[in-house]
C-alpha cells in the first residue's frame, strides 16, 4: 500500500490517499504515530489499526459529543460523519453503536418533534420536517395513526383559523383577492384546501 497523496482536510487533519484512491482522514500528529509520508508504503498493520481501530472509536466518539447536546436523526448523524469525511464502513459501525443503547431512535424522534409543534404546525409541515431530517414517512404515519387513536392529533382548523385571525381577518367583509391572498398563505404553511375552506368560512372575529 503506497502514500500516494496526503492532502490538507482542514487545520489539524489531512486526507490521505492509498494507491491514488482516498482511504481516510487523520490528524496532522497521527502521520507521525503511523509514519506515514507521501511516496512511501503504509504498513499493513498500521492500516489495519486505523480502520479497525482509531477510525471507528473516534467516530462513535463523534455521534455521543452531538447526542450530548441535541436530539438527532440517523440521516443527520450519517450526514455529519460524511462531512468528516468518514467511510461508508465506519459510519455503520458507528451509527449501529450508538442504535444499540438507544441513543438514536427515530420513532421517538418523531414522537418528540409532532409533540412540540402539535400545536402550531400542520400535519403536512410536520410530515415535511421530519422528512427532511431522513425519517421514514411510514414512521411519521405510524406517530400520527397512533396519536389519532388517542384522540391527540393536530387541531388544523383551529391552527388555520388562529393564523387568519392575526391577519385580521373577517369572513364577513373579506374580499375575493383578499380569501385568494390568504388561502396561498395557509397553503404555504402546510394545511391542505379542504382545512383552508372551512377556516375561511369560520366567523373568528366573534372570538
Amino acid at each position: 500500500m503506497t502514500v500516494t497523496k496526503i492532502e490538507e482536510f482542514d487545520k489539524k487533519r489531512a486526507g490521505i490517499y492509498i494507491d491514488e484512491e482516498f482511504a481516510f482522514v487523520l490528524y496532522k500528529g497521527e502521520l507521525r504515530i503511523y509514519r506515514i509520508e507521501e511516496g512511501k508504503e503504509l504498513a499493513a498493520e498500521a492500516y489495519e489499526e486505523i480502520v479497525t481501530k482509531v477510525l471507528p472509536k473516534r467516530a462513535k466518539l463523534r455521534c455521543m459529543n452531538l447526542l450530548k447536546t441535541k436530539s438527532y436523526t440517523e440521516k443527520q448523524l450519517r450526514d455529519k460523519l460524511r462531512r468528516s469525511a468518514y467511510t461508508e464502513a465506519v459510519i455503520t459501525e458507528a451509527l449501529e453503536y450508538v442504535k444499540s443503547y438507544g441513543y438514536i431512535d427515530d420513532r421517538r424522534f418523531a414522537e418528540d418533534f409532532i409533540e412540540y409543534n402539535i400545536d402550531t404546525k400542520s400535519r403536512k409541515r410536520m410530515e415535511q420536517d421530519l422528512q427532511k431530517k431522513g425519517i421514514d414517512k411510514s414512521v411519521v404515519d405510524a406517530v400520527f395513526e397512533k396519536r389519532k387513536e388517542e384522540g391527540s392529533g393536530p387541531d388544523e382548523i383551529s391552527m388555520a383559523a388562529e393564523l387568519l385571525r392575526k391577519k385580521k381577518y373577517d369572513a364577513n367583509t373579506a374580499t375575493f383577492e383578499e380569501k385568494r391572498r390568504l388561502s396561498a398563505f395557509l397553503y404555504r404553511k402546510g394545511f391542505d384546501l379542504e382545512i383552508i375552506r372551512r377556516a375561511l368560512l369560520l366567523d373568528i372575529t366573534a372570538n
